[in-house]
């Protein structure tokens, strides 16, 4: 949609001066939010401005204590989440909320299946499923297990269960994070049909260069208040960063690349390292100062790589010297003591302990490699997460409350100032930035920054390539779980990967 057509079509809903609260927080301080009918609309700002809170006053989840919701012109105020559906407007959330041991037919019609002669009719379940998932390109069988497809295929089931409830606003909430480059174009593909047919999309992604991509508009909110709302095709990604963060960005700041490394000798030699069934023959060299990207589509054996040189899983093949010295790195406690660090992919389930507090969380890497008969004392664990808290910025009132209830942005921080604290000469970063605002990843390519230049050497994951071109020296580039190329210099740029992945770079 152009912006003279997106200005000129209808307005589809409109939600006027929201406010919610919560105990001591002013979560949305009168927010106006408009979508119009087949158009793309981004809600975008930090994590803690307000966004997921808005859709939840949407869809019925809270109930704000002033404002209208007006859908079509009529006023609406949705009591639930199954209120909103009938209504019209439906959500699909990052994490597919279908059941994956039941068919695709199944949870399409979980809850309004079609009766016959007081029965469910499957037949006529598999048919409405197979039609609607044909709607969105998607051919699968109907009769499948739904945890037997990808994840892109269970959030088109999601998409298309939504649409058969006479959706006509649908909000898809950083519905990308988990898929891969082609897996995330086809989403839009289907994104951007829905907009043809009229439909209207509030779209929550904190990738960048992905809200360009697909958005009509933008509203920007910081601090529960809305700041802006702008022409997508008028916007710079300058002045999107800025809004969102409430102070001026410098452009080098969204672009900017290491300095070259130190011409030391590697810390960190890997030759031919594999494990059957996970990832075979990478080769890779890491010296003090310097950050070596691993990059790949989802399922190319990046996180596999990860976990072998942290000794989560062990090595069938290859070597790994240390210092020029031959190490076997036999399990993460001894990879602790030869003073490695990891921050996983997956920072709810492999990393943070949502229930111990935020002190508790830091102090755990350094009391693992003391052991516990070196026990930290409580006062030394406090001056340790106070010295982090301060030093990352940590948004917590103070070091014992529980890291569960942190935003996922201070999650991933107190992660990393686990691994700090340890004093880590080697440190692997698998996917830090995934899923937090745009600040929080600022701070943490900042940190990275800082942390070259102290001597750490650094493993970095991301399925973002852009991050991966300003953050790294070099890059390993891995496909189907195989090493197929390694660019440095002038070859690390965001094209030249994209054709070693695709397989026409050196292998």
């Amino acid at each position: 949609m152009d912006g003279d057509a997106a200005r000129s079509a209808p307005e589809l809903l409109r939600l006027r001066g929201i406010r919610k609260e919560f105990p001591g927080v002013v979560a949305l301080d009168g927010v106006d939010f408009t979508l119009r009918a087949g158009e793309i609309h981004s809600l975008m700002g930090e994590n803690g401005a307000g966004k997921s809170t808005l859709i939840k006053v949407l869809t019925g989840v809270h109930q704000p204590e002033a404002g209208t919701i007006e859908l079509q012109g009529r006023r609406i105020r949705p009591r639930s989440a199954h209120d909103a559906v009938a209504l019209g407007i439906s959500t699909v959330y990052q994490e597919v909320n279908l059941v994956p041991y039941l068919t695709v037919a199944e949870n399409f019609v979980l809850g309004r299946e079609p009766l016959r002669r007081g029965r469910i009719d499957w037949r006529e379940a598999n048919r409405r499923a197979a039609e609607a998932l044909e709607r969105l390109d998607v051919c699968v069988d109907p009769a499948s297990t739904l945890g037997s497809h990808s994840l892109a295929v269970q959030q088109m089931v999601a998409i298309a269960r939504a649409l058969d409830q006479n959706a006509r606003v649908l909000v898809l909430d950083e519905p990308t994070s988990s898929l891969d480059a082609r897996e995330v174009e086809s989403l839009f593909g289907v994104m951007r049909r829905l907009r043809e047919e009229g439909l209207g999309i509030l779209f929550v992604s904190h990738f960048l260069d992905q809200v360009f991509a697909v958005s009509d508009r933008f509203t920007v909110l910081r601090n529960g208040r809305l700041v802006g709302e702008l022409p997508a095709a008028e916007t710079t990604r300058l002045r999107l960063v800025s809004l969102m963060l409430g102070r001026e960005v410098d452009e080098q700041s969204l672009s900017r690349r290491p300095d070259p490394a130190p011409g030391a000798p590697p810390m960190l030699e890997v030759r031919d390292l594999g494990r059957r069934g996970a990832v075979e023959g990478v080769t890779l060299e890491v010296r003090p100062g310097e950050t070596v990207g691993l990059a790949g589509l989802l399922g190319s054996g990046r996180t596999e790589a990860a976990r072998l040189l942290f000794g989560a899983d062990r090595p069938d093949r290859g070597e790994v010297r240390l210092e020029g010295r031959r190490v076997r790195i036999r399990s993460p406690r001894h990879a602790l003591r030869l003073r490695f660090g990891f921050c996983p992919e997956d920072r709810k389930s492999a990393g943070i302990v949502p229930s111990l507090s935020v002190r508790e969380n830091i102090a755990l890497a350094l009391q693992a490699r003391r052991g516990w008969l070196r026990r930290l004392s409580p006062k030394r664990q406090r001056e340790l997460a106070n010295r982090f808290i301060e030093a990352l910025g940590i948004a917590t009132p103070d070091a014992e409350k529980a890291v569960g209830t942190l935003s996922g942005g201070n999650q991933q921080k107190v992660i990393l100032a686990r691994w700090l604290a340890s004093e880590p000469r080697f440190l692997i970063l698998d996917e830090p930035t995934r899923g937090i605002d745009v600040g929080s990843k600022a701070e943490i390519e900042r940190l990275m920054a800082d942390l070259r230049r102290q001597g750490l050497g650094m493993l970095f994951i991301s399925s973002e390539l852009e991050e991966v071109v300003r953050a790294c020296h070099r890059v390993c580039v891995l496909r189907d779980r195989r090493q197929v190329g390694s660019l440095e210099g002038a070859g690390v740029e965001t094209g030249e990967i994209l054709r070693t992945i695709a397989g026409g770079g050196d292998a």
